[in-house]
């Protein structure tokens, strides 16, 4: 059986290397770009994680996870530990001076809040391959060829299991085609 991209890395194969940085340096880059306001940040961020994937690659194995969904929970590791450190190192003492916390956004973002926990839950009800297919894409902001390689699947089925989940979480959610709650009329 032939080694994967990551199991070549972690030989030393400089074109797995290569290879590696073509085939996720998008994903890396917009996992990157979510969480990092600056671009220099982000940057730094793409970089931080594909060192760590170099030194974790050994550690990566094929029958647990695909190697999108590796490197997706190592991006996520890395930029949360990054944000966490940043947040700490933050000088806070001038900006609590400043702050006003606006109530209204406040109570948006809890409606937000609620609403994201809602569907969440209903999530739990679709079939594990619709839910897969989903959690990747709104969770980890993988696009559906992605989605395919990472589940080994082919572009057409996850793009059925997608539609699928989201027709299943609409109705589960009470929500009509136009887009507001089923009863609420003109």
């Amino acid at each position: 059986m032939p080694l994967t991209l990551l199991q070549r890395v972690a030989d030393g194969d400089a074109a797995a290397v290569d290879e590696c940085l073509s085939q996720y340096g998008g994903l890396v880059w917009s996992l990157a770009r979510r969480m990092c306001p600056r671009h220099e940040d982000a940057e730094d961020a793409v970089q931080e994680i594909f060192i760590e994937l170099w030194r974790k690659a050994e550690n990566y194995e094929p029958d647990i996870a695909s190697e999108a969904t590796y490197i997706t929970t190592i991006a996520r590791r890395r930029l949360i530990d990054r944000y966490r450190r940043r947040s700490r190192d933050l000088d806070t003492t001038s900006i609590a001076d400043d702050v006003v916390v606006d109530h209204v956004e406040h109570e948006k973002w809890i409606e937000v809040s609620e609403e994201a926990a809602h569907a969440r839950k209903h999530m739990r009800q679709l079939r594990p391959e619709e839910q897969q297919v989903l959690e990747l894409s709104i969770n980890d902001g993988m696009s559906q060829s992605q989605v395919a390689e990472a589940m080994n699947l082919p572009l057409g089925t996850v793009k059925t299991h997608a539609r699928r989940g989201l027709i299943r979480l609409r109705e589960l959610l009470g929500v009509s085609e136009v887009g507001g709650a089923k009863g609420a009329g003109a």
